[in-house]
């Protein structure tokens, strides 16, 4: 999955060894599968630590990464490189932009947040929105989504769930049932319409 260097595991005990002691390290991907996606690294307390985590262990670390995006970080590789500055830590993660999505490998919330950020999401964005997939209902056949941006309260809002994101969510998840927008919708200045 990712691939951490020798310096760079250095480097993150070093920096450990001056935080608290269950402090360890995540791994993240901001807007997984999109033109906008950015990796980072951060600390990781215990309390922040979340079910839906895959636990990496390393000499006297670990590293947390949400299972969510571990498609994403193929090939993936953290390094500390030298130069005539100092130092500075490299995350290379050739596949955080987009990922080819296997039917029988890529899970089924994996496949609807790409099929959102690539099908549905670059036509909201024209109007400041965007929607999300919060979980899926197994038990029941539903996705949970919530808009954001100019899309929440937006008066058109009941046409662009019904009329787009349903409907090619449905046509192309047959798995999915349901839609169930979880969106707290309140009309204001962020509103599109």
């Amino acid at each position: 999955m990712v691939t951490i260097s020798e310096n760079a595991q250095n480097h993150f005990r070093y920096l450990l060894s001056k935080e608290p002691n269950d402090t360890q390290i995540r791994i993240f991907i901001l807007n997984p599968g999109t033109p906008s996606a950015e990796c980072g690294v951060a600390y990781c307390l215990k309390n922040e630590i979340e079910e839906s985590d895959i636990k990496l262990k390393y000499n006297q670390f670990f590293v947390y990464v949400n299972k969510n995006i571990v498609s994403y970080l193929r090939n993936a590789e953290i390094d500390l490189v030298f130069d005539k500055l100092g130092s500075q830590l490299t995350f290379k993660a050739p596949y955080a932009k987009s990922h080819t999505l296997f039917k029988n490998t890529s899970s089924l919330e994996e496949r609807i947040r790409h099929f959102l950020n690539i099908e549905i999401n670059p036509h909201l964005s024209m109007h400041g929105g965007q929607v999300n997939l919060i979980e899926i209902d197994q038990k029941n056949s539903i996705a949970i989504i919530q808009f954001s941006g100019g899309c929440n309260g937006c008066s058109m809002i009941g046409i662009t769930l019904k009329e787009t994101v349903e409907k090619k969510i449905l046509a192309s998840f047959p798995e999915i049932k349901k839609i169930y927008d979880g969106t707290e919708h309140l009309h204001g200045k962020h509103s599109f319409y």
